[in-house]
């Protein structure tokens, strides 16, 4: 077995390590989101709480961890009576993005349901979690079906599977830990919400700090066994200092003020629903537990809400989630109450751990390094407190307020990852037909196996009740849904657009398209064509608000090389189809169709846009063409793509009905000219 990474060795990350360890003081407080950069140590910190977990207490032999003292009545493994019992170390279960259904809730036997009517289940990730972590990485990448399972289970506490009529349950109650980078996409709203605390992560700009880090991670991997058993000593005495607030906890008491001062904060800033103001209660108890004390303080609260906040404020997809500090401050001064106990009322030398009156402090140190001090509500900086990176060049020019635009969607039928845009065979929908299974049987047809399997009954010797069924009997049910697209933008930023009322129109709509790209579930990119060339301002990706942010910054100014900007688009696509050739892409080319610089400007930007037609993109041109006189080049252009043009008033939900029929007809006429 490898050698973790210990946790006391983390520099840095006080937040991180704060969150992750009041999660493992109160599993009720429901899980942390660790958002943040790539290489800021998210997973190694993670992945080292594990280590820190105390045994887990389990029935012997029981698939699914059912506990001696309160087994699950519904256990596929059960019944448990009379069970001997034994412990385990606490579990850490890894999903990964791109895992199956049924490695995540479990499989049934198909084959031996039907045939012998018993219900032969192989447990699932959810069931190997139940009593300790499961561990997201890049939770934002994963596939709707899945996260539906994680919400279904995080809200029960209780995993269902059902298959064809056969139904399995367990108990999957588990601490929910993700970890992301913002810039690859964000999270829906429902599962954002199930976790509990959200902390934000980036790595230091202290020289020093750095040079630690490296210090440290460099002895790691030159021998990780000596590196582990130097810091053993801090391991253990964490290890220790976990299990006393566990055994405070239930004494910690949350007086009415300190109630006020959570709901007033919780009204405050506009949150949806109750889960904040229970998920604050929780987690200034546990605070108030890792600190050696009894009753629940202000600042409790105050750390508390920078946490357990700013994921739930009411905001914009575009906007990062954030707490004003200045207003926390005011509420909870406003709703302080006058019997409040300014002094800790736990243990005097500072509760479990030691370290200082205030029962803040970290375990005692021992030979070896001098490691940094474990995080406690006393000694670390507000949660959220990291300087936002410099801005950019910024566009003078803002964008219009944004509007409901119509779906815009590619034609045929596709196979693509789940999404909400354009149609796609897809493993959950309505069943459309059958066929043969291509490796395991996932969603049976029953329907068509009964068939299949019906004709052979007597040749087979059926005697029973029982259907006598084969492999080759078995059907696959084909279903369709939707799926999600690249949506690549094409932008003008020439001369020609620049006029500040029709560029912050043209921004507005782009932004009106990025929103409902991130409603649909799409990867989206954006190239942009100014002055003598082109440019890709935002590879595809699925970080929606980072194409926002990328098109605030857009210059304007210069000729317009629309040929260069059609070429860069296709020279994206191309790559694209490599990396993802189930994705479909879809090109919005926003442009007022003038085309400037070289001999023949316009008929090289049509052999450009020949080139996406000969691929079969699917195509909208937004006419941005504004004034008494128009040339109509945007919709020649549409043309030439095989797509339709639209005009930006056009664009809206409420003006364009029927625009992706004439989408679709248009990908008809260009072929059948073809």
């Amino acid at each position: 077995m490898s050698t973790r990474y210990p946790f006391t060795a983390v520099v840095g990350m006080d937040d991180l390590r704060l969150s992750l360890l009041l999660n493992a003081v109160s599993p009720a407080v429901g899980g942390v989101l660790v958002r943040g950069e790539k290489g800021t140590a998210k997973s190694t910190a993670v992945r080292a709480l594990a280590e820190l977990l105390p045994e887990v207490p389990v029935i012997a032999g029981c698939r699914f961890s059912c506990a001696p003292e309160a087994p699950d009545h519904s256990c596929p493994d059960g019944p448990h009576e009379d069970a001997p019992g034994a412990s385990r170390p606490a579990r850490m279960v890894e999903l990964p993005v791109g895992a199956s259904e049924d490695r995540l809730v479990g499989a049934l036997d198909i084959e031996r349901a039907l045939a012998e009517g018993v219900k032969a289940f192989e447990p699932g990730l959810l069931a190997a979690a139940h009593r300790g972590i499961l561990y997201v990485d890049e939770v934002n990448l994963l596939s709707d079906h899945l996260i539906d399972h994680l919400l279904d289970a995080a809200a029960m506490g209780a995993s269902h599977v059902e298959r064809e009529g056969v139904s399995v349950r367990h108990a999957a109650r588990f601490l929910l830990v993700g970890t992301m980078n913002p810039e690859e996409g964000e999270l829906r709203p429902q599962l954002l919400d199930r976790f509990g605390l959200t902390v934000e992560v980036a790595a230091s700009r202290d020289p020093e700090q750095r040079v630690e880090v490296v210090r440290r991670r460099l002895a790691f991997e030159d021998d990780p066994v000596d590196f582990a058993a130097r810091w053993a000593g801090e391991e253990a005495a964490l290890r220790d200092r976990i299990v006393a607030a566990r055994a405070l906890l239930p004494q910690v008491t949350l007086g009415d003020a300190v109630l006020l001062q959570i709901a007033a904060t919780c009204a405050a800033f506009e949150v949806d629903g109750m889960r904040a103001d229970i998920v604050m209660a929780r987690t200034a108890t546990a605070l108030a537990a890792w600190a050696g004390r009894t009753g629940v303080t202000s600042e409790d609260v105050r750390q508390a809400a920078l946490l357990a906040l700013p994921h739930r404020r009411r905001r914009s997809p575009f906007d990062a989630p954030g707490l004003d500090e200045d207003k926390l401050d005011e509420t909870l001064e406003q709703f302080k109450g006058d019997d409040e106990d300014p002094e800790p009322d736990g243990p005097g030398d500072g509760g479990p751990g030691g370290g200082g009156p205030d029962g803040g402090g970290v375990p005692p140190q021992g030979e070896g390094p001098a490691p940094r001090d474990v995080p406690a509500p006393d000694d670390l900086p507000a949660p959220g407190g990291q300087p936002a990176p410099g801005p950019g060049e910024r566009a003078a020019v803002q964008a219009a307020e944004p509007f409901r635009t119509k779906v815009l969607s590619v034609p045929g039928l596709g196979e693509g990852a789940a999404g909400r845009r354009s149609r796609a065979r897809t493993e959950h929908g309505r069943t459309t037909g059958s066929t043969r299974p291509r490796g395991a049987l996932t969603k049976l047809h029953l329907a068509a196996t009964v068939r299949a399997a019906a004709p052979h009954q007597r040749a087979r010797g059926r005697s029973g009740p029982g259907l006598v069924v084969r492999r080759d009997d078995l059907r696959q049910a084909t279903r369709e849904g939707r799926e999600g697209n690249l949506v690549l933008f094409a932008v003008d930023a020439s001369g020609s657009m620049a006029a500040r009322q029709r560029m912050s129109a043209v921004k507005g709509a782009v932004l009106s398209l990025l929103l409902d790209a991130y409603q649909r579930r799409d990867k989206v990119g954006l190239v942009t064509f100014r002055g003598r060339d082109a440019e890709v301002a935002l590879p595809p990706t699925s970080s929606v608000d980072a194409a926002a942010a990328r098109l605030e910054e857009l210059p304007t100014g210069g000729r317009t090389p629309l040929s260069a900007g059609l070429l860069k688009a296709h020279e994206v696509l191309r790559v694209e189809r490599l990396r993802d050739p189930s994705r479909r892409p879809l090109l919005v080319v926003v442009t007022d169709g003038r085309a400037t610089g070289g001999a023949d400007p316009v008929g090289l930007a049509a052999r450009a846009a020949r080139l996406h037609a000969a691929e079969g993109t699917a195509a909208v041109v937004v006419d941005c063409e504004s004034g008494p006189v128009r040339l109509g080049l945007a919709g020649t252009l549409a043309r030439e793509l095989g797509g339709t043009a639209v005009t930006l008033d056009e664009l809206r939900a409420d003006s364009i009905a029927g625009l992706v029929r004439d989408v679709q007809a248009a990908g008809q006429t260009s072929r059948r000219a073809a």
